[in-house]
């Protein structure tokens, strides 16, 4: 879920990631945890028996994209078998500082790697995708009803935005 006023992580935020698919309901739990350097030393007890991980940096940041060989390690040390995505996360911004082609990071690992944006929800399914059919171990596993993405920006007055509103939802058609 994107917020608009960015607080970072402390410690980790816990949330369930629910995506229906051919095979079933799948429902990651995602423990989205701090990459600051001060709270480093609690992140061990998280990735225990972790089955997947995504680890995400800021193309806006380059300090974030340099830290992927710390994060990657750590979670290696803790859990050796654990099932890896890189991504880049805000690439619908104009000011990226870490372009594509200098991410080579995952192909030293043999990584997925998918560039995609929160914000925007642009990819965000990929990575989810990708390890859904190693966890269910089926390449052919699908998920089976598409994310909303975000709600175009409407502009006018209060009143004339909420008429405009309301009678779009009126004439729009409720899925089945």
């Amino acid at each position: 879920e994107f917020v608009k006023k960015y607080e970072p992580t402390h410690g980790a935020d816990v949330s369930t990631v629910s995506f229906s698919t051919n095979k079933g309901d799948i429902h990651f739990k995602c423990w989205d945890v701090a990459g600051q350097n001060e709270f480093t030393g609690f992140q061990d007890g998280y990735y225990i028996k972790a089955d997947c991980a995504i680890i995400m940096f800021d193309v806006s940041s380059r300090l974030s994209y340099k830290q992927i060989p710390i994060w990657y390690k750590n979670l290696l040390r803790v859990s050796p078998n654990v099932k890896v995505v890189i991504c880049a996360n805000k690439v619908d911004l104009r000011t990226r500082q870490v372009k594509a082609k200098d991410v080579v990071f995952h192909r030293k690992h043999n990584l997925q790697y998918y560039e995609m944006s929160t914000k925007s929800t642009e990819n965000y399914e990929k990575p989810f995708q990708y390890l859904a059919k190693i966890l269910f171990k089926d390449n052919n596993v699908h998920f089976t009803k598409t994310l909303a993405k975000t709600p175009p920006s409407v502009k006018g007055d209060s009143k004339t935005v909420d008429k405009e509103v309301f009678e779009k939802a009126l004439k729009t058609p409720l899925p089945e």
